[in-house]
């Protein structure tokens, strides 16, 4: 690798997916386009997004109740199309994906179904500094089920001055509360340090100990290779707004694998949009689970919500999921190299980054610890164009995403960084 503008632009004129970055709006800031690293928090808009979502507006306009079934695409059916897509971004089949509510909704949802403890397997394991959301959904279950957080919850930490949670200490503390283990609920992407966790072999541990393995992928789908139907994980779910690009807020989306799709007897909170397809409009008062992931929905379709994700979803057909995994990682090597050059160029380190370098433990995400002038280096960032996400104390997260950020957005990163230090 070089650190140069004319290396960065050669890798640009051999990337075969640069075709795509004009296919989203990118901000514009100081009148120049915005370097936006920021697609693990809000993903840019697609310039697709205002047709998809006018097209159902106009269907409401002319249509009114009638686009239920009359619309170019029936709301009645419309989250039926996301399957195909979401099926190949995740890893599974299309009985066990659906698109409904959001993140943190679906899930308490799937916790209704897998976290059914009693006084012999009770607890949670999840990682140290999950996302507070998935903080408060844990707690809230356990004291729902008459369990006191402090002894139910445990929390896999970062040993004494590591920022990354070693494999072998999820899997050794899985072992550990093996008789008292309900659910193992993992970020599959750390919000935080960008660490990728080996779902595969989490949930192998998981089922050994006789517990559920389920993993919160906000920051994993559309951003790293899953496998879930192969890897055996019991449920999962996701955002759409981040790495999916779906708009702020967008419909979610839920994985159950295909075991227990079937079993319609299962718990779980009903409502009628899960019922059976045949009877849904007969209004009868006996729930019938559909057997498939559409079983744990509740609510029909926010059709405007979801018109943006289809958005989104046509560029991730087009552009085939694979080569944006080779493309995330080739983007987030090229910025690790840089970093290491700065810090060299420097009397001493000013950057310590706390994601993992190997490759099956990170994604886009390359979380900065900003050894001194954090906030500083933060704000002057912001004010040269670039936008990234400031994280208290001191770190600076940044994520090149494959579908609208090149390799000389990074090289310009880079050398904006080096400008500040200079």
């Amino acid at each position: 690798m070089e650190n140069t503008l004319e290396y960065a632009q050669h890798l640009d004129s051999q990337d075969e997916l640069k075709r795509f970055r004009e296919q989203f709006h990118i901000p514009v800031i100081n009148n120049k386009q915005a370097i936006y690293f920021t697609g693990n928090s809000l993903g840019l808009q697609p310039k697709t997004t205002k047709e998809h979502v006018n097209a159902e507006l106009e269907d409401w306009a002319n249509l009114g109740v009638e686009g239920h079934v009359h619309a170019k695409n029936q709301w009645v059916s419309y989250h039926e199309l996301f399957p195909d897509y979401l099926s190949k971004i995740v890893g599974c089949k299309r009985d066990e994906v659906v698109v409904m509510n959001q993140l943190t909704v679906n899930l308490h949802l799937l916790m209704v179904t897998f976290y059914r403890p009693t006084k012999e397997r009770y607890k949670i394991i999840c990682e140290a500094k999950a996302f507070p959301s998935d903080q408060y959904a844990f707690e809230s279950q356990v004291k729902l089920h008459g369990f006191d957080p402090v002894n139910a919850i445990i929390e896999v930490k970062p040993r004494e001055d590591e920022y990354a949670i070693r494999h072998e200490d999820i899997i050794a503390t899985i072992e550990q509360h093996a008789d008292s283990l309900a659910v193992v609920i993992i970020g599959g992407v750390n919000y935080y340090t960008g660490q990728l966790f080996k779902m595969q072999e989490i949930t192998e541990a998981a089922h050994k100990a006789g517990a559920y393995a389920g993993f919160d992928l906000a920051h994993a789908a559309g951003n790293v290779k899953l496998k879930l139907h192969d890897w055996n994980v019991d449920f999962s779910c996701w955002c759409s707004y981040k790495y999916l690009n779906s708009g702020p807020g967008g419909v979610a989306g839920a994985f159950i694998h295909e075991r227990y799709c079937n079993l319609t007897h299962l718990p779980r909170f009903a409502g009628w949009w899960g019922t059976n397809k045949e009877h849904r409009f007969k209004m009868g008062p006996a729930f019938d689970a559909i057997p498939s992931a559409e079983g744990w929905q509740l609510s029909n379709a926010p059709i405007l919500s979801m018109a943006a994700h289809r958005a989104s979803l046509d560029i991730f057909e087009e552009a085939e999921f694979d080569n944006l995994v080779k493309k995330g990682r080739a983007l987030t090597n090229y910025l690790l190299f840089l970093l290491d050059e700065i810090n060299v160029s420097q009397s001493k380190p000013v950057i310590q980054v706390i994601t993992p370098r190997s490759e099956d433990e990170k994604g886009c995400q390359v979380s900065m610890l900003m050894l001194e002038r954090g906030r500083e280096i933060f704000d002057a960032l912001k004010r040269q164009g670039v936008v990234a996400d400031w994280r208290e104390p001191n770190v600076i997260r940044v994520a090149p995403v494959p579908l609208y950020n090149s390799f000389e957005d990074v090289w310009k990163f880079g050398d904006i960084i080096k400008s500040i230090l200079g």
